[in-house]
């Protein structure tokens, strides 16, 4: 199976803690590549971990989450899945960033072993629990990538794209990639 994982904040989507429709916006491209993974027979999961100090609302998630499928689902395309952490950060969990204990769940219910599996963020959170996990950490500068980059530093071992649209182009160009990814 071929499986690409991505951040949803920063990555598909603005970070804007958006909780009606209205105000929801798809970065530029990113839900036509979500798309184009799915016709070259990538299934495509996100992970997604609002910025914010409390515990997240399950209904507004779930909100968040129906919007997200259908604006994939009107660009062609379709997500096997939206994880996240639903407890907030006073409880200690596995499954909050940067702990690995949402990839893990996602590989679990998957059926997937993560090594070789991109995932693509703007997070160092998300980069780090995907590391720690055994997938191959993207980072995209859409969000708070660039933020992110000055932090790591531009020496960290990451692979990194202006955004999530290139990162599919090189993918879907490079037959060799898509071969060894599970």
């Amino acid at each position: 199976m071929k499986l690409v994982i991505l951040e949803r904040e920063g990555v598909i989507d603005q970070d804007s803690g958006a909780q009606a429709d209205a105000d929801w916006q798809a970065l530029p491209g990113s839900l036509d590549a979500i798309a184009r993974l799915n016709r070259a027979g990538y299934r495509v999961a996100v992970i997604s971990q609002p910025v914010d100090d409390g515990r997240p609302d399950p209904a507004q998630l779930q909100h968040r989450q129906r919007t997200l499928s259908l604006a994939v689902a009107e660009a062609g395309g379709v997500l096997e899945g939206v994880y996240f952490c639903p407890h907030g950060r006073e409880q200690d969990c596995d499954c909050r960033l940067p702990a690995p204990g949402l990839f893990e769940d996602l590989a679990q219910r998957h059926r997937a072993e993560l090594r070789g599996v991109l995932a693509i963020g703007d997070g160092a959170d998300f980069l780090r629990a995907a590391a720690t996990a055994g997938a191959d950490p993207v980072l995209v500068r859409t969000g708070r990538g660039e933020q992110t980059l000055a932090d790591l530093g531009h020496d960290a071992p990451v692979m990194r794209f202006s955004d999530l649209a290139r990162v599919v182009d090189l993918l879907l160009q490079d037959p060799a990639k898509q071969e060894a990814t599970p």
